[in-house]
């Protein structure tokens, strides 16, 4: 916890409260279902929740907004963001019902009236969107692919519409067909910690 307050120092007192119940809450479901890895357990802040605000590090998203997280599993980065970005709304998306209702449950207990989820493949989803978010669900093709209709043709953040993702490791061959259209971040440019030293955002203008 200490983590996302050293780099998120602006967070309110509501906001501080919901990260720091996480850690109870996911420890919880985790003793049910696999959520997360046991072993990430102990670094759920480092590995889970920091990691899905690397995107908040790249773009802040304006009220209103409207972001799709794809095969967002236990919720992630769906839920951190939610919690960081109270006035944009959110819709996570997987196709794996328990982990969609753990999700959902740690996002009523944390007291979130800013998202919805939905037991849905990718390719099934018709509604539009400012942003796809997603980490590690699927490679950057694919994800373009399958989501791109998604993209509202009207822009309303600092950057156009499209895809944010959470990666790692070598993406040359992954993004060689993008071009131009596409800018990788380190995100150990943001944190300074070994775990990031690796991680990426990922994003891909529609």
């Amino acid at each position: 916890m200490e983590l996302i307050k050293k780099y998120f120092p602006e967070l309110n007192n509501v906001q501080l409260s919901q990260f720091e119940n996480l850690y109870k809450l996911y420890s919880g479901w985790n003793q049910k279902i696999n959520l997360i890895s046991r072993k990430d357990l102990d670094r759920l802040y480092e590995r889970h929740v920091l990691h899905s605000l690397g995107i908040a590090r790249f773009i802040r998203f304006k009220p209103s907004s409207r972001i799709l997280d794809v095969g967002c599993g236990g919720g992630f980065p769906g839920i951190p963001l939610a919690i960081l970005f109270p006035e944009v709304e959110f819709v996570l998306l997987d196709s794996i019902a328990k982990k969609i209702r753990a999700a959902e449950d740690i996002a009523q207990q944390s007291g979130l009236s800013n998202v919805q989820f939905r037991i849905e493949r990718a390719e099934n989803e018709k509604g539009l969107y400012d942003f796809v978010v997603s980490r590690a669900a699927m490679s950057m093709p694919d994800l373009y692919k399958i989501c791109r209709k998604n993209l509202a043709r009207t822009s309303r953040n600092a950057l156009p519409n499209g895809i944010l993702a959470l990666k790692g490791g070598d993406l040359s061959a992954e993004l060689s067909g993008f071009g131009s259209k596409v800018v990788v971040t380190e995100l150990s440019q943001y944190f300074e910690e070994e775990f990031f030293a690796t991680k990426k955002v990922v994003y891909l203008s529609f």
